[in-house]
């Protein structure tokens, strides 16, 4: 039997496992033993404490989920205006770590993988909209309702393209490039909606200074 109080440790290990080995080879075609191994477990109780390989698999998305969002929360306690509150969504959105190749790859498979399981897309779809309505609580008291919601499914967009040309690993584009080309569509079409007369709003400086 598991040692009492190991339970927390061993399912962040099998889960961190999870998030390399899909990484590595860019499939969820990865069996519960190749995950073990990774972590340093039995295949058994690997079993143990997830059932299965689905339900680990569940697990790493929603451990990828709650990392972005505490950030999120992070950034925008931070952040004290509603352009630096949108300036701080957008920086989370391009962590460093959230860069990792295995991290990028492990979300390329999991898009794909929402095809066919409804587990999976459920997740994805909580994402896209706590993204979207994130942006949108900072838009909303930046322009009028109808272009905020546009420039929020815009920016959103935006956001998911740039990340997922970074598996483009012959064509990157640097996290600072990315955050710089966001903001960018999202000072445009701000100055757009007052009718070019608001000068370009700059990002926060609490959301300055991470590095590529």
């Amino acid at each position: 039997m598991p040692k009492i109080g190991m339970e927390p440790v061993r399912r962040k290990a099998l889960v961190d496992a999870a998030l390399r080995v899909i990484g590595d080879r860019g499939t969820l075609s990865v069996t519960m033993s190749d995950i073990a191994r990774t972590a340093g477990v039995s295949p058994a109780l690997a079993h143990h404490y997830f059932g299965s390989k689905e339900q680990l698999l569940i697990a790493t998305i929603r451990s990828l989920l709650a990392q972005l969002r505490d950030d999120a929360v992070v950034a925008l306690q931070a952040a004290t205006t509603p352009r630096e509150k949108l300036s701080a969504l957008i920086r989370v959105s391009f962590r460093a770590e959230q860069f990792a190749p295995e991290t990028i790859a492990a979300w390329l498979a999991f898009y794909s993988e929402a095809q066919r399981s409804e587990d999976v897309r459920r997740l994805l779809v909580i994402y896209a909209r706590r993204l979207r309505s994130n942006l949108l609580a900072s838009l909303k008291s930046l322009c009028a309702d109808d272009d905020a919601e546009r420039l929020a499914e815009g920016a959103a967009a935006m956001i998911d393209g740039l990340y997922i040309r970074q598996s483009l690993r012959s064509a990157p584009i640097s996290i600072e490039a990315s955050i710089a080309l966001t903001e960018d569509y999202v000072n445009a079409h701000l100055r757009a909606a007052d009718g070019g007369n608001r000068p370009s709003p700059q990002p926060s400086p609490h959301t300055r200074g991470e590095g590529t």
